[in-house]
């Protein structure tokens, strides 16, 4: 892949088992990502799926260096932010941006929708005019300008989701990475929040990372799938590619396990065909 906007080797993340933690002294680690090799085209969403527990959390963590590898590289832009140092990392944490999963937990009770929005504009020296960058983010993601006076408790679940939106994306980064951002919403807000999405990353040529335990929602939005399993990568490739011809098994269950008008009808039919058979 030509000038990727990640590119990934080797990568391994090792964390305390606090399970076979000790009572004197530090808990063992166990092993979460296994040696992954792969690159994240720039301006596409791409998406990261599996079951809970296949590692694509602690993934998305060590793209964006919340979690601080145990082997590998990882380089973004260019630069190798493996093992930077926090201080030379902070400059680049304006262009790593991360969508929460809960927006409940992820915003601040006590401050305002407009204090939340304005605090990363406020640490990257971007102050001026903060009202006005305010009520743009808001307008970008479909909210009126009067929700900057709101609370969190006054919004409901899409719109708290909207205002995470709001907050990542308020600083123009070049790398968004988005958590399970759907999976506590009801269908029809989850239909609403993946299309802003999908409008602001081709309009803003944002580079996504969007981690999913579903097929259904990775086949709708994202150009590139990787599939994990047990802290490594099983199948990447082209969304429409992967879904029309999965070679790995753990692929087609997956797939298998999609309610059935989003599965591929020719997949499956020549799926059932050779288990009858």
């Amino acid at each position: 892949m030509a000038d990727p906007m990640f590119s990934v080797r080797g990568l391994k993340v090792a964390l305390p088992d606090m399970a076979r933690k000790p009572a004197f002294g530090s808990a063992p680690k166990i092993e979460i990502l296994k040696g992954l090799d792969f690159d994240l085209p720039r301006h596409q969403v791409t998406g990261i799926v599996g079951e809970s527990g296949s590692g694509k959390s602690t993934l998305g963590r060590a793209l964006v260096r919340l979690l601080e590898p145990s082997e590998g590289a990882v380089t973004f832009d260019g630069r190798d932010i493996t093992h930077l140092p926090e201080g030379e990392l902070r400059p680049l944490r304006r262009d790593l941006q991360m969508i929460f999963q809960d927006p409940m937990s992820s915003l601040n009770p006590r401050r305002t929708i407009g204090a939340i929005i304005a605090a990363p504009l406020r640490q990257n020296g971007m102050a001026g005019n903060l009202a006005g960058r305010v009520a743009e983010a808001l307008r970008r993601v479909g909210l009126p300008e009067n929700f900057a006076k709101r609370y969190r408790h006054e919004l409901s679940g899409g719109q708290r989701q909207r205002v995470g939106i709001a907050r990542a994306l308020a600083l123009a980064p070049k790398f968004v990475l988005a958590d399970e951002i759907v999976s506590g919403l009801d269908v029809s807000t989850q239909a609403q929040i993946l299309t802003l999405l999908e409008k602001l990353a081709s309009e803003m040529g944002l580079t996504v990372a969007f981690i999913s335990h579903d097929l259904s929602v990775i086949r709708r939005l994202c150009k590139q799938v990787i599939v994990m399993r047990h802290g490594q990568i099983v199948e990447a490739g082209p969304t429409d590619k992967i879904f029309a011809a999965p070679r790995d098994a753990y692929t087609r269950e997956l797939i298998a396990a999609i309610p059935l008008p989003e599965i591929d009808a020719g997949w499956l039919g020549e799926r059932q065909g050779k288990e009858a058979v």
